[in-house]
């Protein structure tokens, strides 16, 4: 809580729906003074959705504000993110923040009070503000209280119409659906205004209706600044055995006779002698208090203790993909951790996630083919403190690239695989071969990146993944390769492994996953010739074991030959390179990754002809020891 937080003041809204009527304009005065004493903000937007705000948290919001963490609390996502004043209204009247502290911190530098809101902030559960994302996410929230915690609580989600032509809503509206999640309702606030004029359906809510019917939710009208009208359809929400979508016709900045309905004022605010004006039309400040709505009581969840992990164990040498190693240390991690959750994107029998599904099918969900919903089903199941994984092909994971940046932005704690990656896919073609996953991944703030070369490594690495925090991405592969480590050999997150070493190599010779296998073939190669390598296993991308390269220049005489299959931009030779940048060590890299469009072919065939075979190693060796090409 806020150190300016207030207590709730004596005056509060009663069961009259002429005070909640009055909390909304009381949430508009609030809106446009704290955007106006900030400089920037979206307060058209906010003043559009504050009978709808109003209603929902004064009369059907089930929530102790002095308890967040209340297992019985409802959840509210705020989709429309930069209507954040408005929802900040609701906070001041909650009595977790002060009027002082919105009116000198909104929107500040070192404020958690920020133009989107974000979980910096215990009221909130996810990042919003980049359009399409708070509804999928609360699909994952609802899926937890309906599915797995069997729990009472309510999911509500206020959107805007403008994000209604995102794709991911849709995805969103069909899982939930799906699922059958009566538990959601989800408001959305018919404005008729985008951001440069208007929307592409404007007020046509039958046109919106028939697109919510289509995709199986049930949809209610409503006038959305009728609070009577507005109270009504939320309670025959809550009753409904379906989820539901309040369309609400509103009118952006309305109550203020100078921009309502008016093109151009998105994302401006009035500047303060018109905030002025408006303030004294919406009625001046006010002081309501929401009334205490102590959330249902949620029943204890059943005593599921942790268990020792046992992890599967693969004889050295055999050929194992790791892929399957994935799906057998999934399936074994669901025994020993009762809050592990895998979601799939249709291809479980490919990633080997249905190993999971075959053991524990009431913790397993498949979204199909809608990997934008995947990765947000992921978010909101992190959100109830579940460990998700989310796994499809590494390729895929791309297009729920804003998704995972914004798991970031959420501070969620998800695990994401992605096999099939690179050339190594073979004669699928390049439409299937991951290239520029390492290098999305390793551009989310405070993710971890994980590549292993075997079985082994995998399976480790896994289990070290359900215990870490933030976004965490493993890259696996198709084809099956043979297992290099023991059993019990150990994997930390941030190391790297040696796989040949002496006091006398010549030149270091730095792989992952598929790479690490053409590695050792190439030290075998070089061998023959009287040339001495080190051979490093990169398994941990990032964190990335600046120590051991340092070393291994130092001890080669500062040649490194970094293998990746993957584009040259991101990946691994771009890894090597920033860890040894930060240290004093002075290096010549020759950097081998697909510098060309792929086709089809078998896997030794595109990886001969991308340049990552041992031949190629070799080659670049002997450029390093002055032995031209």
């Amino acid at each position: 809580m806020s150190s300016h937080a207030r207590s709730p003041q004596s005056r509060t809204p009663s069961d009259d729906l002429d005070q909640v009527a009055e909390l909304g304009q009381q949430f508009r005065v609030d809106a446009i003074r704290m955007s106006t004493a900030a400089g920037s903000g979206h307060p058209t937007s906010s003043l559009s959705a504050a009978e709808l705000l109003a209603v929902l948290a004064a009369r059907h919001l089930r929530y102790d504000w002095q308890h967040p963490s209340n297992p019985g609390n409802d959840h509210l996502v705020m989709s429309k993110g930069h209507a954040s004043p408005l929802l900040y209204a609701m906070f001041k009247a909650a009595g977790v923040v002060s009027d002082y502290e919105l009116m000198t911190t909104y929107r500040r530098i070192g404020s958690p009070w920020e133009g989107h809101p974000t979980p910096a902030l215990p009221w909130v559960d996810v990042a919003t503000g980049s359009l399409g994302q708070g509804l999928p996410d609360a699909v994952g929230i609802a899926l937890a209280g309906m599915h797995l915690e069997k729990a009472p609580y309510r999911v509500w989600v206020l959107c805007g119409d403008s994000e209604l032509a995102e794709g991911s809503m849709w995805e969103a509206l069909d899982k939930a659906a799906y699922f059958r999640l009566r538990n959601l309702t989800v408001l959305v606030d018919v404005n008729r205004l985008g951001m440069r004029g208007p929307t592409e359906l404007e007020w046509d809510l039958p046109a919106y209706a028939r697109r919510v019917a289509a995709f199986g939710c049930r949809h209610l009208e409503v006038d959305g600044h009728d609070v009577a009208a507005i109270d009504a359809a939320l309670q025959e929400a809550v009753d409904l055995d379906q989820p539901t979508v309040l369309l609400a016709k509103t009118r952006k900045g309305h109550g203020f006779t100078g921009f309502e309905d008016a093109e151009g004022w998105h994302g401006k605010v009035l500047p303060p002698d018109i905030a002025e004006q408006a303030i004294a039309e919406l009625g001046g400040p006010r002081e309501l208090s929401l009334p205490r709505s102590l959330p249902a009581a949620c029943p204890p969840a059943p005593p599921h203790p942790n268990r020792p992990v046992t992890l599967p164990e693969y004889p050295a040498g055999s050929r194992i993909a790791t892929r399957t190693a994935f799906g057998d240390t999934l399936a074994s991690l669901g025994s020993a951790l009762p809050r592990l959750v895998v979601v799939d994107g249709e291809v479980g029998n490919s990633t080997h996630a249905d190993a999971f599904a075959a053991m524990h099918p009431e913790r397993y969900f498949d979204v199909f083919t809608a990997e934008q919903q995947m990765v947000a089903t992921a978010i909101g199941l992190s959100v109830r403190g579940f460990i998700p994984f989310a796994a499809t092909f590494g390729a895929f994971l791309t297009r729920a690239h804003d998704f995972i940046r914004m798991a970031a932005v959420s501070r969620a704690n998800i695990r994401l695989v992605g096999t099939h990656a690179g050339v190594e896919v073979g004669p699928d073609g390049a439409s299937q071969m991951a290239l520029e996953d390492l290098a999305m991944m390793r551009a989310v703030h405070g993710s971890t990146v994980l590549y292993p070369s075997d079985a082994t490594s995998t399976s480790y690495l896994v289990q070290a993944m359900a215990e870490r925090s933030g976004v965490v991405y493993l890259r696996a592969t198709r084809g099956a390769y043979p297992v290099l480590y023991e059993p019990g050999e150990p994997f930390p997150i941030g190391g790297a492994k040696l796989l040949r070493s002496s006091s006398h190599d010549q030149v270091t010779l730095i792989g992952a996953g598929v790479t690490t296998h053409s590695c050792l073939e190439a030290a075998q190669l070089l061998e023959t010739e009287g040339i001495v390598a080190r051979v490093i296993d990169l398994y941990s991308v990032k964190p990335i074991d600046s120590k051991t390269l340092q070393d291994a220049a130092e001890a080669t005489h500062g040649r490194l030959v970094v293998a990746e299959d993957h584009h040259p931009e991101g990946g691994l030779g771009d890894a090597v390179l920033a860890a040894l940048n930060s240290t004093s060590t002075t290096a010549r890299v020759e950097h081998l990754a697909v510098r060309v469009r792929p086709g089809s072919g078998s896997p030794p065939e595109l990886i001969d002809e991308v340049g990552l075979g041992a031949r190629h190693i070799v080659a670049a060796s002997h450029r390093l020891l002055g032995g031209g090409s």
